[in-house]
Order: structure tokens, then C-alpha cells, then sequence
């Protein structure tokens, strides 16, 4: 297990869409975020404490959490001086980055002399099998989106959230390192063997009473590129009764993908929807999310109104408004 509470640490990070890790524990497990530290030139802020390694301990910080999810998902040299010190100072240290903590030898002999753990939780701790495609009892909730780092998360987790206070049955599915981070457990998709996608989604979210929702955290995009393959996999190996479309209407193009524009809400119902009711004919698209945080309250107010009457869908920021539009529609299927 982690030990927390967390020291957050978001290095060099570019802005803040690049220190999402750490955002996703700052907002959903307040309790376990003592502060943050940066490298200078650090484009993030969390509005967070900031503090130096000591003053981390001193608040109580057991682990050093890299909150930086950058492009390919390495572990800068430019980190390292920070990272090996903070072993010697006591942490632990935890990331879920691609590069993995195990795989750098001087951190390995830090932790080694030094008595730390590093835990990377990146890493299949299972093994999973090929999806088989059958059936499961229990209901799915799937968000999928125009693009990466839309909201997905956010919106299952929000959901759920919402749902459990209603006294629904609901369970958050994790699939990435921020989501494993911030709940514990899950599955590190993206580092899965590619026959084994699907199947782990199937693990992931087994049999279940016929009231139980899965609420399974979306990845990537159908169009995007880098990372469709991910998304494929959740929507043939999560069987999902419904789909939560995700949207962030500021963006210019695709994140990190300047020659790729964002695909519209319409041509995403119309993609994702064929796909899901190859494993599920019986899925429907039941609302959609936007992510609202670049917007003035009048602006979003205007835009979801606008976007759901255009759809004919209940639309709502489910983090700045609350998600009951999109739980009073799984609770009418």
C-alpha cells in the first residue's frame, strides 16, 4: 500500500493540463494532499502549500507523488536531484509514469540505502485475460471523449459520487495511474499487452447485481492518434449500457497534436455509439459532459444550454454543476 498523506510534486511541468495527476488527487482526495513542490519554471500551480522536502515531512507527508504526466510519460533528469533527496530525507516514493521508478538505477540505489519503496503504479499487478465478449450481469457507465484530458475522469467519478448519495449502487472503475492513485486499486491500461486490453476491462468490471453501476474511467480518444487503441478496448471490453460523451469546446486542435482539429459531439455520438453496440446493441448515448473550466459561468451556462438543445441530450460541467442531469438518466434505463 502508499502510505499518505502526499507531498505533490510537479517538477517542470509545462501547465497544468501536463500536472493532471496531481490535480485529480488534489481534488479528489483533498485529505491526502499535504502541499506541492515545483522545479523553477514549473508552468502548475495547484494553489496548494508550497513547500520544501522538510517542510513536507513536517506537515506529515509520507510519500512524494510525481503529479506530472508528461508526453511519453518519462522521468526527467532534470527531477532526479529532488527525487534521490527526497529518499534519503525518508519518503517514499510514488509515480505512474511509462519510464518506471524500478527501471532507474540510481533511484533504485537510493531506495535501497535509504530504506524507501518506490511504488509504480503503472505496473499490471494481475494477469488478464483475452476478452471474451460475453455478457455480464450488472449495468456500465463508459465517458468517452473528443479528445485526452477532457474530463473523463472526472465525470465517472463525479457520477458515482452522486449516485452513492442517492443510495444508488455504483462503483468507480480506475483504469489510469491518477484514478489508481487517487482510489487505490484499478488497472493500468494503457500498460496492458494489447491482446489483453479488452480482457482486463472484463476483469476490471466483472458480473454485478442488475442495479449495480460500473462507472469505468474513460482513456484517450477515438480520435486521437496516440491513443485510440485504449479507448477501443474500453468500449468493446467494458459492454457499456451507456455512454457519457466529453467534450472541452475551448481547445484550438487535439492535445499534442497541432495538425489534428477536435472532432465534434455530433461526429463522436456517431462513432463511438456503432462501436459500443457491437458488444452491447442495447447501449445508448445518454448525456454529455463538458468541461466548462475556461469558461465564464454565463458562457457555460449558455454553451450546455445551446449544445443540449442542439443534441437532444442532457448536458452539464458534472464538477462545476453536479452530475444529477447525467444520473437521472442512467437511473431512467
Amino acid at each position: 500500500m502508499i502510505e499518505t498523506p502526499y507531498l505533490l510534486f510537479l517538477g517542470d511541468a509545462p501547465d497544468m493540463l501536463a500536472a493532471k495527476v496531481a490535480i485529480g488527487i488534489r481534488d479528489w482526495r483533498p485529505e491526502n494532499a499535504v502541499g506541492q513542490i515545483r522545479l523553477p519554471n514549473c508552468g502548475a500551480d495547484l494553489g496548494l502549500a508550497e513547500m520544501t522536502l522538510q517542510e513536507g515531512l513536517d506537515a506529515g507527508a509520507k510519500t512524494l507523488v510525481i503529479g506530472v504526466a508528461n508526453r511519453g510519460g518519462v522521468i526527467s533528469q532534470a527531477w532526479k536531484d529532488l527525487l534521490i533527496e527526497a529518499l534519503r530525507m525518508g519518503y517514499d516514493l510514488a509515480a505512474g509514469l511509462h519510464n518506471l521508478l524500478r527501471d532507474e538505477g540510481d533511484l533504485v540505489a537510493a531506495a535501497q540505502t535509504y530504506g524507501g519503496t518506490l511504488h509504480d503504479v503503472r505496473v499490471p499487478t494481475d494477469g488478464y485475460p483475452i476478452a471474451s465478449g460475453v455478457k455480464r450481469t450488472g449495468k456500465r457507465c463508459l465517458a468517452v471523449g473528443t479528445d485526452c484530458s477532457v474530463g473523463k475522469m472526472y465525470t465517472a467519478m463525479a457520477m458515482e459520487r452522486d449516485m452513492t448519495a442517492r443510495g444508488m449502487k455504483a462503483t468507480f472503475r480506475a483504469t489510469g495511474q491518477t484514478g489508481i492513485l487517487i482510489t487505490g486499486h484499478g488497472v493500468p491500461l494503457d500498460a496492458v499487452v494489447a491482446d489483453f486490453m479488452a480482457g482486463s476491462i472484463e476483469y476490471l468490471s466483472p458480473d454485478n447485481d442488475d442495479d449495480h453501476w460500473d462507472m469505468i474511467e474513460g482513456q484517450g480518444s477515438l480520435f486521437h492518434v496516440s491513443y485510440s487503441g485504449v479507448t477501443m478496448a474500453l468500449i468493446h471490453g467494458g459492454q457499456p449500457d451507456a455512454l457519457i460523451l466529453c467534450h472541452e469546446p475551448t481547445r484550438k486542435h487535439m492535445r499534442g497534436l497541432p495538425g489534428y482539429k477536435l472532432q465534434s459531439l455530433e461526429m463522436l455520438r456517431d462513432t463511438a455509439l456503432p462501436l459500443a453496440q457491437i458488444a452491447n446493441p442495447a447501449c445508448k448515448v445518454v448525456g454529455i459532459s463538458v468541461n466548462t473550466q475556461h469558461m465564464t459561468d454565463a458562457d457555460a451556462r449558455a454553451y450546455l444550454a445551446e449544445v443540449s438543445a442542439r443534441m437532444a441530450l442532457p448536458a452539464t460541467d458534472p464538477y462545476r454543476y453536479g452530475s444529477d442531469l447525467l444520473v437521472d438518466a442512467l437511473a431512467a434505463l
